[in-house]
C-alpha cells in the first residue's frame, strides 16, 4: 500500500469510505504487515481534505494559515477526524455484517459519529440546492465567511457530513472488505459492480497480490511436492 498521502487511491466509491481506508492494512496481515495511519499530521489531513474534495484550494489556504497561528486547532481537527474515523469504521464492520461487533462497542461507535455530527450541524447552514447531484442540505460555512466558528471546524465538519450521508443512503449489503485472509488489506468499498462481485479493493493492488503469492506457492508444490509422511505400514507384534 502507498505510504505518500498524494498516492492513496481513492476507491472506496464513497468519500467517507475513503476516509475509513486512510488506514493501511486495517489490521495485521499473515506477512506480519502492520496496520499503519496516513493521517500523520494536520497538514497531511489538509491535503488528503483536497483530495478527497472536502476543501477547495482557497479554503484550505484560509486554514492552513489559521493553524499556523494556533497549532492547537490543527490537532485537535486531526483528532476529531481519526475519531470520526474509526468509529465509522467499527459501525460499518458491524452494520454490514463484515465482522459483527459486540453490541456495546458497535453502539458506542455509534454514538461517537452522531456525537461529532450534531456537532457539525449545529455549526452549519441549511442549504437546498436543486441543481446539485445530489442536492446540499448541511453546508458548513466556508472560513471567509465563517460566523462564530474557526476555520478548522470545517474540515471535521464536512467529514461528519459526508459520513451521515454515508450511514443513511448506503446499501449495506453492497459494502466489501478487502479480505486479510486472503492477503488483502482489509479497506471497506462499495460495491458498485452490476453481478456484485467486487472483491478486492483493487484488482491492481492487493487483487493482483494476491494472484502473484498463489502463483508463488504452486509453483514451490510443483517443484517439491510433499513426501509421504505415512507410517510404515509394518507393525510389531
Amino acid at each position: 500500500m502507498p505510504t505518500d498521502i498524494a498516492s492513496t487511491p481513492l476507491v472506496g466509491g464513497h468519500p467517507a469510505l475513503d476516509l475509513v481506508n486512510t488506514v493501511a492494512p486495517r489490521e495485521e496481515l499473515p506477512d506480519g504487515s502492520l496496520p499503519v495511519d496516513r493521517l500523520t499530521s494536520p497538514d497531511v489531513l489538509l491535503a488528503w481534505a483536497g483530495l478527497a474534495g472536502f476543501v477547495t484550494t482557497p479554503e484550505a489556504g484560509l486554514i492552513a494559515r489559521a493553524w499556523e497561528r494556533n497549532p492547537g486547532e490543527g490537532a485537535a481537527a486531526l483528532d476529531a477526524v481519526r475519531d470520526l474515523r474509526d468509529s465509522l469504521h467499527v459501525a460499518l464492520l458491524d452494520a454490514a455484517a463484515l465482522v459483527p461487533q459486540h453490541p456495546d462497542v458497535a453502539a458506542a461507535a455509534l454514538q461517537r459519529v452522531h456525537g461529532r455530527w450534531a456537532a457539525a450541524v449545529a455549526r452549519s447552514a441549511l442549504r437546498l440546492n436543486r441543481d446539485a447531484a445530489p442536492p446540499d442540505h448541511l453546508a458548513p460555512r466556508p472560513p471567509h465567511l465563517d460566523i462564530g466558528t474557526t476555520p478548522d471546524l470545517q474540515v471535521q465538519d464536512r467529514i461528519a457530513a459526508a459520513v451521515m450521508d454515508l450511514l443513511l443512503t448506503v446499501d449495506y449489503g453492497r459494502l466489501r472488505r478487502c479480505p486479510p485472509d486472503d492477503g488483502g488489506c482489509g479497506w471497506i468499498v462499495l460495491d458498485q459492480s452490476r453481478n456484485g462481485s467486487r472483491r478486492w479493493c483493487q484488482m491492481a493492488d492487493c487483487g493482483s497480490a494476491a494472484k502473484s503469492r498463489r502463483l508463488t506457492e504452486r509453483r514451490r508444490v510443483a517443484r517439491h511436492p510433499a513426501t509421504d509422511l505415512l507410517p510404515s505400514a509394518t507393525s510389531n507384534k
